[in-house]
């Protein structure tokens, strides 16, 4: 690709790099220019412009963008058009972000040409909730490195999404003689607000006595196949895998897959299995509606997710969640914000009923750019950004 400054009278065809004001007339930047736009800017007395001329080696950044995004783009995932050479990719359901780190670092390592961002690994997200972006810097991608990228990309799609699926859970409370009414139904509320924010449900909830009896019977007596996650809240911290929790969930004829993790708050989490279901010992930390370890694993359950315990094991990195002293004021979160960064469901309004009067005889909404008309424009390009729904007010004119 050749890049710099060409003359304007043999600009024909070159990619305009930086916008350019000819008399009343224009041109944005990464407009291709043509004879016309020639003959206006040599009218506005231009001589020279900044631009890029592809070679035959060169692939348009929008292509490029867009062959990228296509070709990491996995399950639940979509790809936007791509413009300005960029490819934007959204979920199409909520669950959590699955993301083949050691691809898309070995894609961003080939050229500083082509990057790729994405959300973290296992981020909750929500229905067209942006996933990643392919951005290519200049504009055009080396066919050479293209290739190079969709034969990485090729070999497992880096970019998906695991939606939530499991829809009821059950919760058991142990509770000592000291326990505070309040303090079950505190628990009550904020589990259930973090399982409505994965779209399931809390089937119910029972309360026992905080012995490892009580707390075996109490799992015993819900059908395995009957709810899944089982949440097991105890009246005191796990501390030792013959506490009461763990020893119950045994009792009960379950494992304990693992106990603790390195992720603060939530070191004191317990995860395990009974028959099909996920029995999860929540650490005390989750009467707080703060983001904690517990979420991490309540999440990748809801989401039909195989939990291992190097998984487990493996959440250290990052996985420091509690406030600093250097945080003057701790974030406070009252049990109904939300827990994760799922995007809000937005809608659009495109006010398209006036008459335009300042624009003369010419309704300017109808005035056509580059082929497409204005309001046409305008709701493509809502269309593209993912909101959920577009309504269209029309009045003058309808018609046309």
């Amino acid at each position: 690709m050749e890049f710099g400054p060409i003359s304007a009278s043999r600009a024909e065809g070159a990619i305009l790099a930086h916008s350019v004001r000819a008399g009343k007339k224009t041109f944005k930047k990464g407009r291709t220019l043509s004879a016309g736009d020639l003959e206006i800017l040599a009218e506005a007395g231009i001589d020279e412009v900044i631009a890029a001329r592809l070679g035959a080696d060169d692939v348009h950044e929008d292509e490029a963008a867009a062959e990228v995004a296509a070709a990491i783009a996995g399950p639940h995932a979509t790809v936007a058009e791509a413009f300005t050479g960029r490819a934007n990719i959204y979920s199409t359901e909520p669950g959590l972000a699955l993301i083949d780190e050691f691809s898309i670092n070995e894609i961003n390592r080939l050229d500083e040409a082509l990057t790729i961002a994405t959300v973290p690994p296992f981020e909750a997200v929500g229905a067209r909730q942006m996933l990643a972006t392919v951005k290519i810097i200049p504009f055009a991608l080396s066919r050479e490195t293209l290739a190079k990228a969709l034969s990485i990309a090729r070999r497992g799609q880096a970019v998906s999404v695991a939606p939530f699926v499991r829809k009821r859970a059950h919760l058991i409370i142990s509770r000592l003689p000291q326990t505070k009414p309040t303090v079950i139904t505190k628990t009550v509320d904020v589990i259930r607000g973090r399982l409505e924010e994965c779209g399931a449900a809390l089937g119910g909830h029972v309360v026992c006595g905080h012995t490892v009896d009580d707390v075996a019977a109490a799992i015993s007596a819900i059908p395995a196949e009957d709810t899944d996650p089982v949440l097991v809240f105890g009246a005191s911290a796990i501390v030792d895998r013959d506490d009461v929790i763990p020893a119950g969930l045994e009792a009960a004829g379950g494992d304990v897959v693992h106990l603790g993790m390195p992720v603060d708050p939530g070191n004191l989490l317990m995860y395990g299995r009974r028959g099909k279901a996920d029995v999860i010992g929540v650490p005390s930390c989750a009467r707080s509606p703060k983001l904690n370890g517990f979420d991490w694993i309540l999440q990748r359950v809801l989401a039909g997710l195989t939990i291992r315990r190097q998984d487990i094991m493996g959440l250290g990195v990052g996985g420091l969640l509690k406030e600093i002293p250097s945080r003057p004021r701790p974030r406070e979160r009252t049990p109904a914000e939300p827990q994760t960064r799922i995007a809000p469901n937005v809608s659009a309004v495109v006010l398209a009923a006036g008459r335009s009067t300042r624009m003369g005889p010419e309704n300017k909404l109808l005035k056509a750019i580059d082929g497409k008309a204005m309001v046409r424009r305008s709701v493509e390009s809502l269309i593209a950004s993912g909101v959920g729904s577009i309504t269209v007010v029309t009045g003058h004119e309808r018609g046309k």
